[in-house]
């Protein structure tokens, strides 16, 4: 398991993924930043929690990101860890979706991710440690109809940390991308509200979904062993393998599981 960083900062803190990260964080002795638009969320996390501060923010934003880093290192001091979870997931066939919505989402997933690179890890390599792990998807390489904005986002997301890797390495700090399958949280919901792919029905109703800790668990062993990525769980490495070396059948296996699942609905 990796070492407890002693100042963690976590997007996305007010649910889901970035929520569970933070509770873990601060139960193992961390002092947790917990940034996210949701203030009922962070008011949530927060409540019982000495070692748990909350900081309204929109990752969009990059002065916003930048000050908040700044005050969090102020108050709490050098931040160890960035965790970015962050993200939105809206479902709909790309001509039948909101191209602002199209937009919007590139936005808060891609360049939510630049603007939290710019704003921390300058100061972590100028110390020469610390980690910082972002969230792209294996909905990134294995592309699915009906989340084609989430898809794209996270595409630019996978790229922009590889080459990012790259281009740290021998800065005394881990830069680490976590591609998950599905994971059980509300981020799920925006697709189901909307008009996302009939497959994710499906997946839940059987639950074939990952939970937020066996993703979790896959970070820290990356970080142990100084990994610039995890594909956590067999299921994200065997969509990863097959968007690689047989990406036809791949695509054959995501459109028939969606026929299937449209005619039963």
């Amino acid at each position: 398991m990796s070492k407890t960083p002693k100042v963690a900062l976590v997007t996305g803190g007010g649910s889901g993924m970035g929520r569970r990260a933070a509770e873990r964080l601060a139960d193992a002795g961390a002092k947790v930043a917990a940034l996210d638009r949701d203030e009922g969320g962070l008011a949530a996390l927060a409540a019982g929690r000495a070692d748990v501060r909350t900081y309204s923010c929109d990752v969009t934003d990059l002065a916003a990101v930048k000050a908040i880093v700044a005050k969090v290192e102020a108050e709490l001091g050098p931040i160890d860890r960035v965790l970015h979870a962050a993200g939105i997931m809206p479902g709909a066939p790309l001509l039948e979706e909101d191209p602002e919505r199209t937009k919007r989402t590139m936005r808060v997933n891609f360049e939510g991710t630049v603007n939290l690179v710019h704003a921390a890890l300058p100061a972590m390599i100028a110390r020469r440690t610390g980690e910082f792990v972002a969230f792209g998807s294996v909905a990134g390489h294995a592309l699915t109809p009906r989340l084609g904005a989430y898809c794209a986002s996270k595409a630019a997301v996978n790229a922009y940390m590889e080459i990012l890797a790259r281009e740290t390495r021998g800065s005394g700090v881990t830069v680490h991308l976590v591609c998950p399958p599905m994971v059980n949280t509300p981020l799920l919901n925006q697709s189901l509200e909307t008009a996302g792919p009939a497959s994710l029905k499906k997946a839940i109703a059987e639950d074939m979904l990952a939970t937020p800790d066996q993703i979790l668990d896959a970070i820290d062993r990356g970080l142990a062993k100084g990994d610039w990525v995890s594909f956590p769980l067999p299921t994200a490495k065997a969509l990863y393998g097959l968007r690689r070396f047989a990406p036809g059948l791949l695509w054959t296996i995501i459109e028939r599981a969606e026929e299937a699942m449209a005619k039963q609905a």
